[in-house]
């Protein structure tokens, strides 16, 4: 089966998945209500600078003020020496252009660059530089230095810019990139004079949406054709990829089957599979992915898996699998931050390398960038992945409103102790005519079975009447005393 991608269109959301041999490679969701905010432009208004953290907090017009780290500023990175405070280069109130390089996530607003980059379809703009860079997947250095001198000949003689090449360019005529260069400069000009005529706060320039993105980024050699199943946006998709990706166009088609896009090849099953915090692998072995605020932990198990040989070559194909599967789930669930592998313990040297290289391997399928470090003493593999969006989780989920996000939720058990001892309490502060206690079934059940001579001998104790009531719509933790 060749290699596909899938857009997924409603009016409240777009929802891609990236196929690599029938098998989803890469989930990719943009809400029209929070739309992806990384690569826009906007006009900032400096609201608070902070010395003591070299920072400052800009007012872009979003629910919270943006974050800009003075490392982030184009004038502190081509200084050398001298005075490097953040002061030198800020001050509250002034307006400032600047650029989102990764969205707000959980709690924390969006982080800014001053240093302005305009993507094209195979090359992205640096107004501000004036070197010229090649994507690191271009690893051929003889290729490297031919690309550099190819798209030195074509600049244009007063273009003070920098470029970096993007992958897409390996195979582009002149044609092709001065195309996309007289694109990426009319951009630039409309920045510029949008920026000198608009109030602070305001948006300036606004990156392309998911569908677009798809043809500017996903679409390799090898992929075979894009599958859309909105007409309208299958149109708009086809109208830029005529103007832009001329070589993409006739791989468009507009999917009408009866069946949805996304039930028919699996990816709703996928996408379920994503959520879950324990994923099996196929050798009866499986994988326990807890993420938390300051990183994410991948546990591996045998599970079932007994094997057929011996014990550490059931740990090697157990961990060799887990290597593979990790690495596509990384990607799956956008997993970002640190994250830390707990491989089952293996004491054969070639064996961790072996695991490793494999994980690394599978590693390379990434559009993220990310570093590897090798085992630790403990037996671990510390690892980062860029985090510049919220993860799949964090976008179709929210905490659990009983447990509060722990994942646990306290034993009838417990909150029936709890009670007695909010009972005791709340006798010896008000002098009530009755206590009543509103709970779920199963406290209400336990209070009236195993621990109703606890009750009783409460109600002896506190010398007032007991009552109890069931009130269905409460989870387990949830209770109220009532006082008459």
């Amino acid at each position: 089966m060749s290699d596909e991608i899938l857009v997924n269109i409603t009016p409240q959301e777009t929802r891609v998945a990236v196929m690599e041999q029938g098998v989803v490679q890469e989930l990719h969701i943009e809400r029209t209500s929070s739309l992806g905010k990384v690569g826009n432009i906007y006009n900032g208004r400096v609201i608070r600078v902070l010395p003591g953290m070299q920072s400052a907090f800009i007012d872009i017009g979003l629910d919270r003020a943006a974050f800009l780290h003075v490392a982030d500023i184009w004038g502190f990175r081509q200084g050398e020496g001298g005075d490097k405070s953040i002061q030198k280069f800020l001050h509250e109130g002034e307006n400032i252009l600047v650029q989102v390089i990764k969205d707000p996530i959980s709690t924390k607003g969006a982080r800014l660059s001053t240093q302005i980059s305009i993507a094209g379809r195979m090359l992205v703009y640096l107004p501000q530089e004036s070197n010229i860079g090649v994507s690191q997947r271009i690893e051929d250095e003889t290729e490297r230095d031919l690309l550099r001198e190819k798209l030195q000949k074509i600049i244009f003689a007063d273009d003070k810019g920098g470029y970096i090449v993007r992958t897409m360019a390996e195979t582009a005529s002149e044609n092709d990139l001065q195309t996309d260069i007289k694109y990426l400069h009319k951009q630039w000009f409309k920045i510029q004079e949008k920026f000198s005529v608009t109030t602070s706060s305001t948006l300036i320039y606004q990156g392309l949406n998911l569908s677009h993105r798809v043809l500017r980024d996903f679409v390799a050699d090898d992929t075979a054709r894009i599958l859309v199943d909105s007409r309208e946006t299958f149109q708009k998709m086809a109208a830029f990829a005529h103007d832009y990706m001329i070589n993409v166009e006739d791989r468009l088609e507009h999917y009408t089957g009866e069946r949805p896009l996304f039930d028919l090849n699996g990816v709703e099953d996928e996408i379920e599979k994503s959520l879950a915090r324990r994923v099996s692998l196929k050798s009866g072995g499986y994988l326990i992915f807890d993420q938390t605020e300051a990183l994410t932990t991948v546990d591996v198990n045998t599970g079932g898996f007994v094997g057929t040989r011996n014990f550490d070559d059931t740990i090697f194909k157990t961990n060799l699998e887990a290597a593979q599967v990790i690495a596509r789930q990384l990607r799956l669930r956008n997993l970002g931050g640190i994250i830390i592998i707990d491989f089952i313990d293996m004491e054969n040297e070639e064996h961790k390398n072996a695991v490793l290289t494999e994980f690394k391997k599978t590693l390379l399928k990434d559009r993220t960038r990310m570093t590897v470090n090798g085992f630790t003493t403990l037996g671990l593999v510390e690892m980062t992945r860029k985090r510049t969006r919220e993860s799949l989780a964090h976008t179709l989920c929210e905490p659990c409103p009983t447990c509060q996000g722990r994942g646990e939720v306290k034993t009838a058990q417990t909150i029936c102790y709890e009670i007695l001892r909010e009972l005791l309490r709340e006798s010896r502060q008000f002098d009530a005519r009755e206590f009543r206690i509103l709970a779920s079934q199963q406290v209400i059940d336990l209070l009236l079975d195993e621990e109703s001579l606890s009750l009783t001998q409460l109600g002896d104790f506190i010398a007032k009447p007991i009552s109890l009531q069931v009130e269905t719509t409460y989870a387990q933790e949830q209770y109220d005393v009532i006082l008459t």
